[in-house]
């Protein structure tokens, strides 16, 4: 685990930084049977899928974790306006991007 600050605002407080550009870290996974089961039960009965949630959990912090190397390679101190996007790929695949702005602290 990368030790580097990312946060959602554009401001770091007592902070002043030099933009390097954007970074990106991007996540596919897809989905088991054991799931699918458990989400068509789900989608009869109603209420949350929990390994559906926990699928989506882990590829955001994946997703951070992969920002936060890109980062680093790009020589960056921190991440600021880091945003997440998700969609499906076909029925079985789920894609979570971090994006944000690279900084190098002044």
């Amino acid at each position: 685990m990368i030790a580097m600050l990312v946060t959602t605002t554009e401001h770091i407080p007592g902070q002043t930084y030099t933009i390097i550009g954007e970074v990106f870290g991007v996540t596919t996974q897809s989905k088991n049977v054991f799931r699918d089961i458990g989400a068509s039960l789900k989608n009869v009965v109603g209420g949350e899928v929990k390994d559906y949630t926990k699928m989506l959990n882990e590829a955001r912090q994946a997703s951070i974790e992969r920002l936060k190397t890109n980062a680093t390679a790009m020589g960056a101190d921190a991440v600021v306006m880091m945003r997440f996007d998700s969609g499906s790929i076909g029925t079985d695949i789920q894609s979570v991007a971090a994006y944000g702005t690279a900084v190098k602290f002044d």
